[in-house]
């Protein structure tokens, strides 16, 4: 039944604290609210929605969350209607004892942008406790002596319960012998029995009272206690203090053994019943005997346990002095011990709502953390002051009093910096200051923002030609600094064409490791190079990727022969008088490789009869070494090889047949040219020259005279004419091409009818790197033409000769037809015209 009374009450209490809830705005974004206490699970505290102005889409959209630095949260918000209701059940008294106002502080938090609201909730005490007595019984002895105004110190009644329902009244019951004395000290109250009339022990030997205390609550509690008073027959005077209330200042630091106060009673007596001991009054708390000592005989009151300004800022102390008389007289007093603070406490961090990991790209003001700070001095030892590590993208901004956010100050760089200790200092005003730091640990997510960066701006790669499909012909490699999938590379070759063909057709490449692989075998003497374009992608969201060039070289191998493009004559007539260096023919070859692949040399592999001709190592003329005899073979065969300095070398043969004739030499007298050093000196040089010149002069003055006699036998052939002339003057210059021994090209004649017209070109190819041009007229025009050699520009050994320019210009007679048309044949079979 009582409890079904309790529970009414509560409702009714609620109900009615419902209706008169206050929502104060102390500050802007500050709210107050008063519920009572012992609301059960679920009870409407308030719309907090409509307190802070946020509509209820906002409650979600914006995180919209309840903080609370207790270690029980007796309080939430339902985020689907604003309302904040109560969690946890409210014990006023566990949470503020006798507190005259209890104060839950919650912080109500929301973000994009972050606000932070203080809500204070006022708890209302109900009258949910009765008054209670320390003892159910108390004892008293009274000397019958004892006279009427008497005095006795009773021990109070305690109430758990504040204002109107914590202790109204006392009430002693019988009232006949005995009166209630009750005397307010602050908030202590005193009770005395006061004896109202004189003790007659032989008429009544004990008195049974009881003491009753009634609280202010609606319905009222009571509480009792029961008074036995034993009457006997002694000691009348009872020691008496100077005052009943002394008062001491003590730091809440002192050392045990510090002096408090030292107090004084005096006994009126004689003799044991003036004797006086002190003690605390069994009316103190039971910390006092642990805080505090008496000595018993000098009534010195000295400190024994640990102050704590924290815990109490004050101590009221009942001491009694005792005599020795039978009964012994009791004198009672109080001492107040006052503590002034001392700044021993450091500043408590508490880290809410910590957010350990973000990513890298978020925006400026994103919320970290919320931060509590609490120090439990007083005055300006409780104030405090925060601050983070220099040099760190965050701030800390203060919200409220002792209240700081952790927020994002700079853009953040996870390549940069991965991982944050932030460490988190505070310090109070008190002297000297205290201070104490927590350290919170962020951590970067990363985010793709970084394209993949080849290691090289551009690539070389070298390839030897011959290689069979599928050969590894180069690498390339790229790094990405993000990490995870955003760094994983994948690289491909974008799409372009050689020759008309797409690119994938000559190479390929393996997507992980970025190896180049070749998807066919390459030949140096089609194609010397060509250059791919590959990009390394991440596999990030988005992705991102580079580019890079690699320029492919293909590498010569020996894997072509020398070829014989022409030697001067198959057969070859030379004349028995012919003399030591006399040219009897020449051999041109070429080889399609390059570099040393392309480099060729000359040597006989068979001969018959005496070795009467040599072969130059390097031009591959065929000279006579000595004066022919007499018994010299009529016919010799001369197998000469053409081999090149590859490896391993390759090589091809040509067989040349000398007939020796009785003929005189006198028509290749000027053909016999000896082979010049070409390492002359300047002055020399200088002296060859003007040999040479005048030697060319008189040579061309000779081809005059030869043309002049022999060209009119047939002017109906001028090709013919021309391919004499162009055998004649090949013939003259090849004495001259000894100088080009180191040379790779070949002898060939190309009419160029797109630049010049009317012009055949031979090109030197080989051992030949001279170059020709023959300008021939029209049939219409006079017979003549005009011959034009241009040596090389191709580098040449040191000591090789200056280019030069040597022009002739014939007139063609009749008269040399049928030996024009017989030496056109012979080229025609050797040079290739294009």
């Amino acid at each position: 039944m009582a409890h079904s009374a309790r529970r009414l009450l509560l409702r009714r209490q609620a109900i009615s604290s419902i209706f008169i809830l206050c929502v104060l705005p102390l500050v802007p974004g500050h709210i107050r609210y008063s519920i009572p206490e012992e609301l059960e699970y679920g009870s409407f505290v308030g719309n907090i929605a409509e307190d802070l102005g946020l509509t209820v889409e906002e409650l979600s959209s914006r995180k919209f969350r309840i903080v609370s630095d207790t270690a029980k949260h007796y309080f939430n918000a339902n985020i689907r209607n604003g309302i904040l209701f109560v969690s946890e059940r409210i014990d006023r008294e566990d949470l503020c004892a006798q507190g005259v106002t209890c104060v839950l502080a919650l912080d109500a938090v929301v973000e994009n942008p972050v606000q932070q609201y203080r809500i204070d909730v006022n708890v209302l005490d109900i009258n949910d406790n009765s008054p209670r007595f320390p003892h159910g019984e108390t004892g008293l002895e009274l000397a019958e002596s004892t006279i009427p105004g008497t005095r006795f110190l009773l021990e109070n009644a305690h109430d758990s319960d504040v204002g109107a329902n914590s202790i109204r009244e006392y009430q002693l019951i019988p009232r006949e012998q005995f009166s209630l004395d009750v005397q307010n000290h602050g908030e202590w109250q005193l009770l005395h029995l006061v004896l109202e009339k004189p003790l007659d022990r032989e008429k009544q030997s004990t008195h049974q009272l009881l003491l009753r205390a009634i609280d202010g609550g609606t319905p009222e509690r009571s509480g009792t206690t029961k008074i036995t008073i034993t009457v006997v027959d002694s000691n009348d005077n009872a020691p008496v203090f100077q005052q009943s209330l002394h008062t001491a200042v003590l730091m809440e630091d002192a050392p045990p053994g510090t002096m408090i106060i030292k107090l004084n009673a005096t006994d009126l007596d004689y003799g044991s019943n003036s004797d006086i001991i002190y003690s605390f009054s069994s009316y103190n708390k039971k910390w006092i005997r642990e805080l505090f000592s008496i000595n018993p005989r000098s009534g010195d009151i000295r400190v024994k346990g640990t102050l704590d300004f924290e815990e109490a800022d004050a101590y009221e102390i009942n001491v009694e002095a005792k005599d020795c008389g039978s009964p012994p007289l009791i004198a009672h007093c109080t001492v107040r011990v006052n503590i002034l603070d001392v700044n021993d406490n450091a500043p408590t961090l508490t880290f809410n709502s910590v957010s350990s990991k973000i990513s890298e790209n978020v925006q400026i003001g994103t919320l970290i953390a919320l931060i509590s700070v609490t120090d439990q001095d007083s005055h300006k030892n409780g104030l405090t002051d925060c601050q983070i590590s220099q040099n760190l993208p965050f701030d800390l901004k203060s919200s409220f009093m002792n209240s700081y956010r952790l927020v994002i100050k700079e853009p953040l760089d996870r390549e940069r910096t991965a991982e944050y200790e932030i460490s988190v200092t505070c310090r109070d005003h008190g002297t000297p200051p205290l201070f104490s730091n927590k350290t919170i640990a962020v951590h970067l997510k990363d985010v793709n923002d970084n394209a993949p960066h080849f290691l090289k701006s551009s690539y070389t790669i070298h390839a030897m030609e011959n290689t069979p499909p599928g050969t590894s012909i180069g690498t390339v490699a790229a790094s990405d600094p993000d990490m995870n999938q955003n760094s994983q590379l994948s690289y491909i070759i974008l799409e372009g064409q050689i020759g008309g063909l797409p690119i994938t057709s000559y190479v390929s490449m393996n997507p992980e490791t970025g190896v180049i692989f070749s998807q066919r075998s390459f030949d140096y003497e089609a194609l010397k190079s060509f250059e791919i374009h590959i990009q390394a992608r991440d596999a990030g969201l988005p992705p991102l990727s580079s580019n890079v060039t690699a320029n492919v070289i293909i590498l010569d191998q020996n894997d072509n022969a020398p070829v014989v493009i022409s030697v001067g004559s198959a057969k070859v007539t030379v004349p028995r008088s012919a003399g030591p260096g006399y040219l009897v023919t020449k051999v041109v070859a070429s080889d399609a490789d390059s570099g040393q692949n392309a480099r060729l040399f000359y040597q006989f592999v068979q001969t018959t009869g005496t070795s009467s001709f040599s072969v130059s190592h390097r031009a591959g003329e065929v000279r006579t070494t000595r004066h022919l005899k007499d018994n010299e073979a009529t016919s010799q065969r001369l197998v000469i090889q053409v081999k090149d300095n590859g490896h391993p070398p390759l090589s091809a043969t040509v067989t040349v047949t000398v007939t020796i004739s009785e003929q005189s030499a006198e028509i290749n007298h000027n053909s016999v040219q000896p082979h010049m050093d070409l390492q002359y000196s300047s002055n020399q040089a200088f002296y060859i020259i003007i040999a040479l010149g005048l030697t060319s002069f008189i040579l061309l003055v000779v081809i005059i005279s030869l043309l002049i006699a022999i060209c009119p036998a047939d002017r109906s052939s001028p090709s013919t004419r021309s391919c004499f002339v162009t055998t004649c003057c090949c013939k003259s210059s090849l004495d001259s091409t000894e100088r080009l021994q180191h040379s790779n090209v070949n002898l060939q004649i190309v009419p160029d009818s797109k630049l010049i017209t009317k012009v055949l070109e031979v090109r030197g190819n080989g051992t030949l790197s001279d170059t020709y041009r023959y300008k021939v007229r029209s049939a219409p025009e006079p017979s003549k033409m005009e011959f034009m050699f241009v040596t090389s520009s191709n580098p040449v050994t040191p000591g090789t000769m200056k280019k030069s320019t040597r022009t002739a210009k014939s007139e063609q007679s009749a008269k040399s037809a049928n030996i024009g048309t017989g030496v056109s044949n012979e080229v025609s079979q050797n040079i290739h015209l294009h």
